[in-house]
């Protein structure tokens, strides 16, 4: 076993035995459920099935004409989920496969007060290929209760409650089916905030693993249907770095459509098949775990509430990806500034700074950073930012990218 790999077994070792819990911005709330293999046969069946460890079609029970084409359904409602807080945002994550001729849907539903009544949002139609669906969020997904935000349903007044509806579509008169492996969905409410307060390091310091390096720059121009690369493919890149982590990614008959002379081919892969067709970008946050999970790994998109909950990760070996933004100021040794960027943190210092591969680099060599961990964990935590002209927009509250085996 090499050193780094004594730590992370070291440091596993201590969580479990930890008898405090670890330190946590002070007033976020989040709360994340998913229904996994068995787990889906709970809920209302239209149609579906449970075989080979999701949920496939069995009888459809309507017909759909999309793109020119008839679609068979069927379709699987959750529970109702209460999220134990008043939410004020919620993001859906999804687990599957897709065969030629079949694609799904995913809605989320807010439930009434008194369990009355439930408003459904579409939060995307996906399948991994493109050639049975646009990939695509879906635009004017809202009414007074709340509207989706490309990946994320934002409520309009306090959500309790909500359920999460799955539609599995297959080519009218064929046994292909969708498998839905998993359905889940992370509620939280985060407070207004231009500072989170500081978590001391804790029990991943002097950890890093092993994770590959891309960077998004050496892709620029590539596939303009596909956004054309450079930084406008950090969250691809960064998916493909950790899915390669876990020793998983395409075959080469799967990059033979990709130019022979691109250099790091998977990443030109990932972009194409997380690419959401009407955001026309590929940092859809869920397509980008869907995306991960296609390989037989486990993904999805949540909230973490301090550096000290992601270090809990990493000595458990599981890098993190995390979406921030911030002036180049903001940031010592990144270099820029940006509205909106992923990036995977793989470990710690023994100071406690953040190591990450940072995807915004000019090459694989230099993706590797260090990052004040003061600096990093204000930037990815807040929620508010104020940008160079002293206007406000916002921050992404800790999101992060769980991929496991």
């Amino acid at each position: 076993m090499t050193a780094s790999g004594i730590r992370v077994l070291l440091a596993a070792l201590a969580l479990g035995l930890a008898a405090t819990p670890v330190a946590v911005a002070e007033g976020a709330r989040v709360d994340y459920r998913e229904w996994r293999s068995a787990q889906l046969l709970v809920g209302t069946h239209e149609g579906t099935a449970f075989a080979s460890g999701g949920l496939v079609v069995r009888r459809p029970v309507g017909v759909l004409e999309h793109g020119g084409r008839a679609y068979e359904y069927a379709r699987w409602t959750s529970p109702r989920r209460a999220t134990g807080f008043d939410a004020t945002q919620a993001v859906a994550s999804w687990n599957a496969a897709t065969p030629a001729g079949t694609w799904l849907q995913v809605e989320f539903g807010r439930v009434g007060p008194g369990d009355e009544g439930t408003s459904w949002y579409v939060m995307g139609r996906w399948a991994l290929g493109d050639a049975d669906v646009a990939r695509t969020s879906v635009p004017d997904e809202g009414d007074e209760h709340g509207h989706v935000d490309v990946d994320t349903f934002v409520a309009e007044r306090p959500l309790r409650a909500y359920r999460l509806r799955v539609t599995l579509y297959r080519a009218a008169g064929t046994t292909a089916t969708p498998l839905l492996r998993m359905a889940g969905a992370m509620a939280s409410a985060v407070p207004d905030r231009f500072e989170v307060p500081a978590s001391a390091p804790g029990v991943a310091r002097g950890i890093e693993l092993p994770v590959p390096r891309y960077s998004q720059n050496v892709h620029e121009g590539h596939y303009p249907e596909y956004d054309g690369g450079g930084e406008a493919w950090c969250s691809p890149t960064s998916t493909t770095m950790v899915v390669e982590y876990h020793g998983r990614g395409p075959t080469e008959d799967e990059l033979s459509w990709v130019d022979p002379g691109h250099a790091d081919r998977v990443v030109d892969h990932a972009a194409r098949h997380t690419y959401d067709h009407d955001y026309r970008g590929a940092g859809n946050w869920p397509f980008n775990t869907a995306y991960a999970a296609s390989f037989g790994l486990r993904a999805h998109v949540t909230r973490l509430r301090s550096l000290s909950e992601l270090e809990s990760w990493i000595a458990r070996g599981v890098p993190v990806i995390t979406s921030q933004s911030f002036r180049e100021d903001e940031l010592d040794g990144a270099g820029y500034g940006t509205a909106g960027h992923i990036m995977v943190v793989v470990g710690f210092t023994e100071e406690g700074d953040v190591i990450a591969n940072d995807p915004a680099s000019p090459s694989n060599a230099a993706v590797r950073r260090v990052y004040d961990r003061r600096q990093f964990e204000n930037i990815w935590l807040r929620t508010k930012r104020y940008r160079a002209d002293g206007t406000v927009a916002g921050g992404s509250g800790g999101i992060a990218y769980l991929v496991t085996k």
